[in-house]
């Protein structure tokens, strides 16, 4: 079943010099029981994103077109209260600065209670949520105290992971966590990884977008793998043949820069990426890309690729493949 149909979403930060073209022609589905993972460099859009789908847009951030359907309904003309019904139970986020995400003035137990009544729970679903508020703090690592406590008396990673277990109380459909990971350290960021899978296999989250900068989790929890350069898709698929046969230059850079285990530096020198990602107040024109690209072509500078498909569901924009079927 289709959760969502994200069709050429664009979505940029009106400012003084100009738009910044944050998001810039997105489009792709996500069905139940999806893990969609988006990698790309910092600035490439993905929070932005995130924030997008999520309904999430204050100014300067605008959006300028294209749709995000929630089982077939625009989540940009939904009326208020509609949309406040479809946040944390249709579509949840994980904010990427989610240790400043709790009211500091408030015990957390007092914020999920609050969350819950203004969902309207009964007061059977009140009780429930909030015994199981204390189970999933356990999963998570958390102290039996933790949720007794204001937010300022919390560590980061404690306060991570509290804007994390909020964000999943409700049991969202689509999930959407960015960076959920990004200040934990490892034996943590386990526990989290293991939690978000529990709840995709028990059925409490029905599908997920994984925002992250991190390949080896993508590879452990997605499903699909969509890789963003410059606030545009440049390729998509499931992860195991976007990973283990990348087409696109920017994705094949990604993967020769990460360590493979097992393997000295001596034998395989790690190999960057020159130049800087694109100013997105001036872009590129054609392939945005091609400024950095090891086989960029005359063309590339002046004709922006099609997203063409390189075998069933992998896609590619890149013109080194236009002769494909789109």
């Amino acid at each position: 079943m289709k959760l969502l149909d994200v069709k050429d979403l664009r979505a940029y930060y009106f400012t003084p010099q100009g738009p910044v073209r944050a998001v810039d022609g997105i489009s792709f589905d996500l069905e139940e029981g999806q893990v969609l993972g988006i990698v790309g460099e910092s600035g490439s859009g993905k929070s932005t994103l995130g924030s997008v789908l999520a309904n999430v847009i204050r100014p300067p951030l605008r959006l300028v077109s294209g749709q995000v359907l929630y089982r077939g309904s625009n989540i940009y003309s939904m009326d208020p209260e509609k949309l406040r019904q479809l946040r944390a139970r249709g579509i949840s986020i994980i904010p990427q600065y989610a240790m400043n995400a709790l009211n500091p003035t408030s015990r957390v137990r007092d914020v999920i209670r609050d969350l819950l009544l203004s969902h309207e729970a009964s007061s059977d679903e009140l009780n429930y949520r909030l015994k199981l508020a204390r189970e999933r703090a356990l999963q998570l690592g958390l102290p039996p105290w933790a949720l007794d406590r204001y937010s300022i008396e919390l560590s980061g990673g404690m306060r991570q992971r509290v804007t994390i277990l909020i964000s999943t109380l409700l049991d969202p459909e689509v999930l959407i966590a960015d960076e959920p990971t990004s200040a934990l350290d490892v034996v943590v960021q386990r526990l989290v990884i293991q939690y978000l899978k529990d709840l995709l296999d028990s059925g409490a989250v029905k599908s997920m977008i994984f925002i992250t900068h991190d390949i080896s989790l993508v590879n452990e929890v997605a499903t699909d793998l969509l890789v963003m350069y410059g606030g545009q898709a440049v390729e998509y698929g499931p992860v195991d043949e976007v990973l283990g046969n990348p087409k696109h230059p920017y994705t094949q850079s990604l993967m020769v820069s990460i360590p493979e285990p097992g393997v000295r530096i001596a034998k395989r020198p790690l190999t960057g990426l020159k130049g800087e990602p694109p100013s997105l107040l001036s872009p590129p024109s054609g392939c945005r890309f091609h400024p950095r690209c090891p086989l960029a072509m005359p063309i590339c500078s002046s004709e922006e690729p099609p997203m063409v498909s390189v075998g069933g569901r992998h896609l590619v924009k890149c013109l080194l493949y236009r002769g494909e079927r789109g």
